[in-house]
């Protein structure tokens, strides 16, 4: 998934590159009375055209051709400076939508009238989208057209000394995250799902350790068994990947990501009705932006060590598999007594993250389409967050605005736990009263982070959204990459 080369100069395109290809993206700051529409080539009849546009339709970017040879095609707005991050990302979306009805090799980004830094800011999300609509996804039809795939992104209008290395690697990370979670479950299978990180941890370097079924079994992993031991296939189980930078700072603090990767939920002895069932492919998206966001910390060569533990297996219905009422006992000794096996991700996450906190990190994060009450909470335009650090709250809600992916924060009080009682185990799995699931499911998975580790829990409700969500383009997000790499590098929240 290796991303367009980017050309970057500080002016404006001249005549000769105007007419040298054939897809234009310009966006010029918003004119008022103290500065009108500035001067670049074309200005004229684009200013003509943009201002008949806005006549009819105030909210549209205008798509146009240039009065050229090649007929080169544009898509153009304006921007008002400060437009909130999902707001631009979203605009950059529809601009760069127009390019794929005309695909070319080649894509020019002007920036036009806007201070140094407030250009960059506009770029960057105009590159944003650019990479993520060129991303690679699965296509299994048997009528494929060769598409023309982007190989030079020209900027222009953009000092030099902002670089735009981070969103190429959140990019990669993403469209990561996104192809794989898009896979059918014939296609990415807990077996096959192990070859292709295998293949990666080689290409990046990663350690890796898998710990099998046989091997959870001989460590009483039984949360996670209660699950895996469903399926037929003996193929699930934990896997750590592992990032060492080549020089770390002596006493690095260690970054663990932790994903929920159910390749198939049918919901287990609960089983899934046909229109709840449908997607649930897509159940292992958690791990996948695990995966991604170690991508992409890798390829920015960052200076702490990154751990990512992924809970990969399926949720299958059989003879094996659990039922409401079983007990089990997971690997911390905690008795869990389960009520539905539909909440299976708890399960799998509960067992990972005692693994993932023994080595006290100094901080994890994990990732899991975990429920549907955070669905019913939010919509899927946001995410939920929990963390075991309350004062961590507003820098998530601020890293969500800041990064376009935006989440909301949810209480983590103790008195939750009352749902959670259990007659015959140390507690439940789930209540069986409907409700606030989702933040009953971060109250049981905080019991199996050990240490007191700093922990954050990501409820990915934004992670598939019908027509995509800020600059990604397909209805399958990828959702936290960006927002995970603004809490550490932006905001440093580690430190």
């Amino acid at each position: 998934m290796s991303a367009a080369q980017l050309q970057q100069s500080p002016q404006l395109p001249g005549p000769d590159r105007f007419d040298a290809l054939e897809h234009w993206v310009i966006v010029v700051r918003e004119p008022d009375a103290e500065q009108p529409w500035p001067s670049f080539h074309y200005r004229d009849v684009l200013h003509r055209r943009y201002q008949r546009l806005r006549n009819n339709s105030a909210d549209e970017p205008l798509f146009t051709d240039l009065p050229n040879d090649k007929a080169s095609h544009v898509a153009l707005t304006t921007v008002k400076p400060g437009l909130s991050a999902f707001e631009l990302l979203t605009l950059a979306r529809k601009l760069v939508a127009g390019r794929h009805a005309y695909p070319a090799p080649e894509l020019g980004i002007a920036i036009v009238g806007f201070a140094a830094k407030e250009s960059a800011r506009v770029a960057e999300a105009m590159l944003a989208a650019t990479l993520a609509a060129d991303a690679q996804m699965p296509d299994f039809q048997s009528n494929q057209k060769d598409s023309v795939r982007l190989k030079k992104i020209h900027l222009y209008g953009v000092p030099n000394k902002y670089g735009f290395d981070r969103t190429i690697a959140e990019n990669q990370g993403n469209a990561l995250a996104r192809y794989l979670t898009a896979l059918p479950h014939n296609e990415l299978t807990p077996a096959s799902y192990r070859k292709r990180i295998a293949a990666l941890a080689r290409e990046y370097g990663w350690k890796s350790r898998f710990f099998s079924i046989s091997q959870l079994e001989k460590r009483k992993a039984g949360a996670f068994l209660a699950v895996a031991q469903g399926s037929p296939q003996r193929d699930g189980g934990i896997l750590r990947l592992r990032y060492q930078p080549a020089a770390a700072p002596t006493g690095a603090k260690t970054l663990a990501l932790v994903g929920k990767g159910i390749c198939f939920d049918t919901g287990g002895i609960n089983l899934k009705p046909h229109n709840y069932m449908m997607g649930m492919h897509e159940d292992m998206e958690g791990s996948a932006v695990a995966l991604g966001t170690l991508t992409a910390l890798t390829r920015l060569q960052v200076p702490f060590p990154v751990e990512c533990w992924l809970a990969i297996c399926t949720n299958h219905i059989g003879p094996e598999a659990c039922n409401p009422g079983d007990i089990v006992t997971a690997l911390d000794g905690t008795s869990i007594e389960i009520v539905h096996t539909d909440a299976e991700g708890r399960m799998v996450l509960a067992d990972t993250l005692t693994l993932a906190s023994r080595n006290k990190p100094a901080l994890i994060i994990d990732y899991a389409t975990l429920t549907g009450a955070c669905v019913y909470a939010l919509g899927k335009a946001y995410s939920g967050v929990f963390s075991n650090r309350t004062g961590l709250l507003p820098t998530l809600t601020k890293a969500g605005v800041d990064s376009g992916e935006r989440v909301w924060p949810f209480p983590m009080d103790e008195d939750y736990d009352k749902a959670l009682e259990s007659k015959f185990a140390d507690i439940r799995q789930c209540s069986s009263d409907p409700g606030v699931d989702h933040i009953l499911a971060a109250r049981f998975l905080q019991r199996f982070v050990k240490h007191d580790c700093p922990w954050i829990h990501i409820d990915l409700s934004a992670g598939n959204n019908k027509g995509g969500l800020a600059h990604i383009p397909t209805d399958t997000t990828g959702f936290g990459v960006r927002f995970t790499l603004n809490l550490l590098l932006d905001q440093k929240v580690m430190g």
